[in-house]
């Protein structure tokens, strides 16, 4: 059987928007590729997007429509960017505690 720490969560969801997982024990197969490959556009993208914002609040009189997009646009960014965070940070391996924390 499979830890949860083996699972690899993916950066799109299923067809409900439940999250999607995959069992996997190396970062070699089809998926955990596609995986990697989407996971690096989504950050990419969140960048580009990032830039755009700076230049939109950097710009004077706005129309309220033009913050409404930003915002989802950003707001579904981020959302890409926390599943990517999470996911890199579910397959980190864990750390010893540094001495004398564990009371020794």
């Amino acid at each position: 059987m499979t830890t949860h720490n083996e699972l690899r969560l993916l950066p799109w969801s299923g067809p409900e928007g439940n999250p999607c997982y995959l069992s996997t024990e190396g970062s070699g197969g089809y998926l955990s590729r596609l995986a990697d490959t989407t996971e690096a556009a989504q950050l990419e993208m969140s960048g580009e997007l990032l830039e755009h914002a700076l230049e939109v609040l950097g710009h004077g009189e706005r129309e309220p429509n033009d913050f409404r997009l930003l915002v989802k646009d950003m707001a579904e960014a981020l959302s890409d960017v926390r599943r990517v965070a999470i996911s890199r940070g579910r397959r980190l391996p864990l750390a010893d505690p540094p001495a004398g924390e564990d009371g020794h």
